[in-house]
């Protein structure tokens, strides 16, 4: 089984970026952790909860948030349980939020503005322990 330790196809910022990590900074793994899953798996969830608000609060878009995620799923995993564990994170995400916000409020407009925030700092994180 392959782990792509990126290119990661996707950036919160509202736009997409490539992101690299090289060859040599691979860690051994087994077949259902890296060692920045944590970080992803939580950057699935904010992607899930964004995903759930982009429609109430923020532009219309594209590539969606849902876009953007299967973006990171076919980059980062293949058919297994790593990939049925960040499609999870994406789903609670979404769910916590979906059940909560029915209308943007400005409470929603809040979460998603510190979700983005969040996910940024997630991945410049990742990018900073892991790439070159």
């Amino acid at each position: 089984m392959r782990h792509c330790f990126f290119p990661l196809l996707f950036c919160l910022t509202l736009g997409i970026g490539l992101l690299t990590l090289p060859d040599a900074s691979r860690a051994q793994t087994t077949e259902d952790t890296v060692p920045y899953d944590d970080e992803l798996m939580r950057l699935a969830e904010v992607m899930g909860a964004l995903h759930s608000l982009q429609p109430m609060c923020g532009p219309d878009e594209a590539p969606t948030w849902r876009d953007r995620m299967i973006a990171l799923l076919d980059v980062e995993t293949e058919p297994g349980n790593r990939r049925r564990r960040y499609i999870e994170h994406f789903n609670q995400g979404y769910r916590g939020f979906s059940s909560t916000y029915r209308t943007c409020t400005p409470a929603a407009r809040l979460a998603m503005k510190q979700y983005v925030s969040e996910g940024q700092t997630l991945i410049r994180n990742v990018t900073g322990r892991f790439s070159r």
